[in-house]
């Protein structure tokens, strides 16, 4: 199977084919393949990245202007904004450094090339006493978190279908929905994933109970509308950075794309061989799936129709996380904790066994989650026995190194860094969020806060 597929459209349609996958189309597609060696590298081209950064740049302060504004006038007027908007953001922060502007522009330019990566990992040292948060309606497992862009609501689902607002400052429950109960038509059954819009402003749910994605208002959580289309079961969904597009991947082996300002659907992407288990986006226009038992990752370049296929080195891939633009990671019940970068067909590195040999049935133990620190090179992994481990990413990513383990009762079904990096956040359950396989009767269904111990010299 190739490792780089391109689709070529000469004519837009709502459907796109890949890896000769049959899907509708109002315009014929030629796909191309093309097959490097292992050590190979796929480059993106540079009128590629500034295309896309320009898309990006732009999005946020299209204005109405007079229709004698030239090209050139209007790039300034943007840049000029975008300067302004900047400088303001600065200024609200408590210490207003010199040259505070330049380096986050920097920053950011090197974050949109996937080349941003602050070296941090290595200044954790340990963890304080874990805070755990618990809601009498989470009566069964946690299956998934969603923390706001800025840190203060923290959002968890359960395998009753409760759903749960969290402050996380004050360690207290907001609001919270039960889930639907025996001869009840209204509700949900089993919350298997969900995800929050950069700005806040949309909190959108995957019930395994239905094939529809529910989208609810995050301030209130307050229903909005149903999202129909896939034929099974929605296992992920992911917004792209500050946007209100909308990325969900389905048991029935699809990715769909959702504009939700309009509330609308826009496209299907197909390929993977099996039941999409985890999906994660960016800035770019871009998403990358875990396939399951298909044994592969993909990531879906929408600008180009195209797709990048990566084999994982066995088991089932059951999670998939964007460490930065380029570099990513994923699990599974092979036991593996794996780093990829983009361009290249093989693993920068994998850890075999990262959790140790389950005693049960001497298999490696089953990784079930991942968490990483956006543009750093920390990372942590939670399997099924409780255990979390911290990772140091090496140099170019090419090795991982263990920091400190956290040791809980139960299942780690979900991770999530705050975005200070501060506090590691944990689902737990008393099963695995994907079936009812084992029970571990002794743990609680809780949310865990781990406030993280750094060295002064950050």
């Amino acid at each position: 199977m190739s490792f780089f597929i391109r689709n070529k459209q000469t004519i837009g349609g709502n459907k796109r084919k890949f890896n000769g996958r049959v899907a509708k189309a109002k315009g014929k597609k030629n796909i191309k393949k093309f097959v490097p060696n292992d050590n190979e590298s796929i480059a993106s081209t540079d009128e590629e990245l500034a295309e896309e950064n320009q898309g990006r740049r732009s999005e946020p302060y299209e204005s109405e202007e007079e229709e004698q504004e030239t090209a050139q006038e209007k790039r300034i007027r943007i840049a000029k904004k975008y300067l302004e908007q900047i400088e303001e953001e600065e200024r609200d922060r408590a210490e207003f450094e010199q040259g505070a502007v330049t380096k986050r522009l920097h920053e950011e330019y090197l974050e949109e090339r996937g080349r941003l990566r602050k070296t941090v990992a290595s200044n954790y040292v340990s963890h304080n006493e874990p805070i755990a948060l618990k809601c009498k309606d989470h009566k069964n497992s946690i299956t998934c978190i969603c923390l706001s862009s800025n840190g203060k609501f923290l959002y968890s689902g359960s395998k009753d279908g409760s759903l749960v607002k969290w402050s996380l400052k004050e360690r207290t429950k907001l609001k919270s929905i039960r889930g639907r109960r025996k001869n009840q038509k209204e509700g949900m059954k089993h919350i298997q994933c969900m995800t929050i819009s950069t700005d806040s402003k949309f909190l959108v749910v995957g019930d395994s109970g239905c094939k529809d994605i529910k989208v609810l208002c995050a301030d209130t959580m307050n229903h909005i509308k149903n999202l129909q289309g896939h034929r099974g079961s929605v296992t992920g969904l992911v917004f792209r950075k500050n946007t209100h597009t909308l990325y969900s991947a389905s048991e029935d082996r699809s990715v769909k794309i959702w504009n939700l300002d309009d509330m609308a659907y826009v496209e299907s992407l197909f390929g993977h061989q099996s039941a999409i288990m985890s999906i994660d986006a960016l800035a770019r226009e871009r998403a990358i799936t875990g396939g399951g038992f298909d044994q592969t990752i993909r990531i879906w370049k929408l600008v180009e129709d195209s797709q990048l296929i990566f084999h994982g080195p066995g088991g089932s891939i059951d999670s998939v996380k964007l460490l930065n633009e380029e570099i990513f990671l994923s699990c599974g019940n092979d036991g593996q904790l794996c780093v990829w970068g983009s361009q290249k067909k093989k693993p920068l590195c994998s850890v075999s066994n990262a959790h140790g040999t389950d005693e049960l049935n001497d298999q490696p133990m089953w990784i079930s989650s991942i968490a990483t620190l956006l543009n750093t090179d920390l990372v942590a992994s939670g399997s099924r026995n409780g255990c979390i481990k911290l990772w140091q990413c090496g140099d170019s990513f090419k090795s991982l190194e263990p920091l400190f383990e956290i040791q809980l009762t139960g299942f780690i079904n979900a991770l999530y860094f705050t975005p200070d990096g501060t506090e590691l956040i944990a689902g737990v359950g008393q099963e695995h969020r994907l079936g009812r396989w084992w029970r571990i009767p002794e743990a609680k269904n809780s949310i865990v806060i781990i406030p993280l111990v750094q060295t002064k010299n950050k």
